[in-house]
């Protein structure tokens, strides 16, 4: 366990609250502080610490894997933004794309040309963790001559499909 200013801060502040909480109970400063004291890691680690991780997003970032993108497709959010900053596959050819990501999942509706745009491919990224997030994560590779020009992170809505026939 890594000791940071915010898990010294957290760790006071439920110390604090402990101790104000026991005050009431017992008027006993040196029983509170000695229980608050004793208390304070497990009440931290074992109720702070594990709703914080449900209601909050954050997650791993990871550099880009060919194998694991292909392998472990619920993932790829993890590889995303990594993948974007460092321009991994700006200017990489398609066949190139097709033997790293895989084959495309969707194309992109272009209205223009009134069917799907061969040079826009999209792949899932899987859902982020998070206990109030409603929307999964997509990835846009845009092509220009045969090579990757962009890529365009973006999100949907999660939609339930009923397979019930009415």
């Amino acid at each position: 366990m890594i000791i940071t200013p915010f898990l010294v801060i957290f760790m006071l502040v439920v110390f604090i609250l402990l101790f104000l909480f026991l005050n009431t109970v017992d008027k006993r400063k040196w029983l509170t502080g000695l229980i608050s004291l004793i208390l304070t890691p497990f009440v931290y680690f074992y109720l702070f610490y594990p709703f914080v991780n449900i209601v909050s997003n954050y997650h791993h970032q990871k550099y880009f894997d060919s194998e694991a993108w292909i392998e472990k497709p619920a993932l790829r959010y993890e590889m995303i933004d990594y993948t974007i900053e460092s321009d991994t596959l700006i200017g990489v050819p398609k066949e190139k794309i097709t033997s790293l990501l895989g084959k495309y999942e969707w194309l992109t509706w272009s209205d223009s040309l009134k069917n799907h745009d061969n040079n826009k491919w999209n792949y899932a990224l899987g859902i982020e963790p998070g206990a109030f997030n409603g929307e999964k994560e997509c990835v846009e590779v845009i092509f220009k001559d045969g090579k990757v020009k962009e890529l365009r992170h973006y999100q949907e809505e999660i939609s339930y499909e009923s397979n019930e026939k009415e």
